[in-house]
């Protein structure tokens, strides 16, 4: 006789996890906002725009690596009885 076992999917993510990570990421971009606005009124203001834009991009990706590897850390497969 074969008795299937079973596996529970559990993830134990809680907001404490991530909240250091969120704040990193606001930091970054209040600097790049702080960045556009101080080249803005330096009469470059297509360098500021491009500034801002390419610090957004270039962070999202490593904010999107940090939130799925600490998604991936909390999620186990637990066998059942």
């Amino acid at each position: 006789m074969v008795s299937e076992k079973g596996y529970t999917l559990r993830c134990t993510l809680t907001f404490g996890d991530i909240y250091a990570q969120i704040l990193i990421w606001i930091l970054v971009i209040m600097a790049s906002l702080a960045a556009g606005l101080a080249l803005m009124g330096a009469t470059k203001p297509v360098l500021a725009l491009v500034g801002v834009g390419l610090i957004l991009v270039l962070s999202l990706p490593f904010l999107l690596f940090a939130f799925t590897t600490t998604l991936l850390n909390h999620i186990s497969f637990e066998p059942t009885n």
